[in-house]
């Protein structure tokens, strides 16, 4: 099985930025598609975004769209999600997910 780990996660004011990273061990990330997911207290998880391992394309969800960018680092093996414009309802668990695999996830807070 697949193990990723997310890190990056923290305590921001609205309207400010944070970029979390989804880091593999033992597999090289060039080879899948990944996609963050987060989870708020009391919902369920969704889908924020991903990467294709083909070409590179992007998608989002409509709630992130333009505020969020996912991106991959080749050389670092990582990949990374850049989160400005940061909004209360952003604040939950966001979790890396490659394959059938997920991580532990990384709080992220967004208060005042």
């Amino acid at each position: 099985q697949l193990q990723v780990v997310e890190s990056g996660g923290g305590l921001v004011q609205p309207g400010g930025s944070l970029r979390i990273s989804c880091a593999p061990y033992g597999f090289t990330l060039d080879y899948y598609s990944i996609a963050w997911f987060r989870q708020a207290p009391g919902k369920e998880r969704e889908g924020v975004s991903c990467i294709s391992a083909s070409d590179g394309t992007t998608h989002y969800s409509d709630s992130v769209k333009g505020r969020f960018t996912i991106s991959r680092d080749k050389a670092k093996n990582m990949v990374y999600m850049q989160m400005n414009s940061l909004k209360l309802e952003d604040t939950g668990v966001y979790y890396c997910k490659v394959g059938d695999s997920w991580g532990q996830g990384t709080q992220v807070t967004v208060s005042s």
